[in-house]
């Protein structure tokens, strides 16, 4: 299903280094994304400090794998971090869009990493069956809510384990916060009250997926049910501080006007100004010069391992 990332959890940017699963049937054959991989592996990149510290508590959760499957992998930001983090590990790439994983083949040469680097293109998961034999660890970021059945996701993924392997998605969170509650002009709150209108927004692309089966998003249980023993939650932070670096400062600009064209017309008029107030780069009290824009967000992560 080629998926522009919707949110974050809720939020923001086109997210990828984490997750594309294509092909629930939701349909973004109209994404370019050899011209989004840039903005894509950035946001990934920025993001890194973050995943390193998931990564690193997945490699206590699960030692040496042999085969890491990264489902929905996009340019591959995070791909590579799992070759860097398994020095023993096959990575295998897997996504819908091929121009990303082009750009994810090229990462891994550049980074030394492409002789147990390989990709699979096709629609997720069931391109999956592609693999020539079950992972040991398998990756799925902020790909499922995208998949209509994400008990029968799930359950897909669970079939591609190994006995004792383990599967990791990182689903919610927080959403990304970039400014204070009260930045000056507008109301105060601007961006409690996105974030409202994108759980609406939210509610409604999942009720038009195809298949779309209603689930409490209670992922433990969901995990279980699908045949496998839930091990472990732990929820991961970005705090990047102001004043931020020119990379933190661009996805906060391109977070905010992704979220304009988005969700833009479910806010009030007076939200709506001020929202374009703060993109506009020739006010001093746009994103784009401001000196109080901070990039604070938090990303949880779900494991599950198949019986032996």
């Amino acid at each position: 299903m080629a998926h522009d990332h919707h949110h974050d959890h809720h939020g923001s940017a086109p997210a990828h280094g984490r997750g594309h699963a294509h092909g629930s049937g939701h349909d973004h054959s109209d994404m370019d994304w050899a011209e989004m991989a840039p903005l894509l592996e950035a946001q990934a990149e920025l993001y890194t400090p973050l995943y390193r510290q998931a990564l690193d508590w997945l490699a206590r959760e699960a030692p040496d794998p042999g085969l890491v499957v990264d489902v929905g992998s996009g340019p591959g930001v995070v791909s590579c971090l799992f070759a860097d983090t398994f020095p023993g590990a096959r990575v295998v790439a897997a996504d819908g869009a091929g121009p990303l994983l082009e750009r994810a083949g090229d990462r891994a040469a550049r980074l030394g990493v492409a002789d147990r680097f390989g990709t699979l293109t096709g629609d997720l998961p069931d391109a999956l069956g592609e693999l020539e034999y079950p992972a040991d660890l398998m990756w799925a970021s902020q790909s499922l809510h995208h998949l209509g059945d994400q008990r029968a996701a799930l359950a897909a993924l669970g079939g591609h384990l190994a006995p004792g392997g383990t599967l990791a998605i990182l689903e919610g969170g927080l959403p990304a916060r970039f400014l204070p509650r009260d930045i000056g002009f507008g109301r105060p709150g601007l961006q409690a009250r996105i974030h409202a209108v994108e759980e609406d927004f939210f509610a409604e692309m999942r009720a038009s997926l195809p298949g779309s089966v209603p689930e409490t998003e209670d992922w433990p249980a969901l995990l279980t049910a699908a045949g496998l023993k839930h091990t472990g939650t732990r929820s991961f932070l970005l705090d990047l501080p102001a004043p931020v670096s020119d990379a933190a400062r661009a996805y906060a600009v391109s977070s905010l006007t992704r979220l304009r064209e988005r969700v833009g017309e479910g806010l009030d008029a007076g939200d709506r100004a001020t929202l374009d107030r703060l993109l506009d780069p020739a006010d001093a009290g746009s994103v784009h010069r401001r000196p109080d824009v901070f990039v604070l967000v938090a990303h949880t992560v779900y494991t599950a391992v198949r019986p032996a």
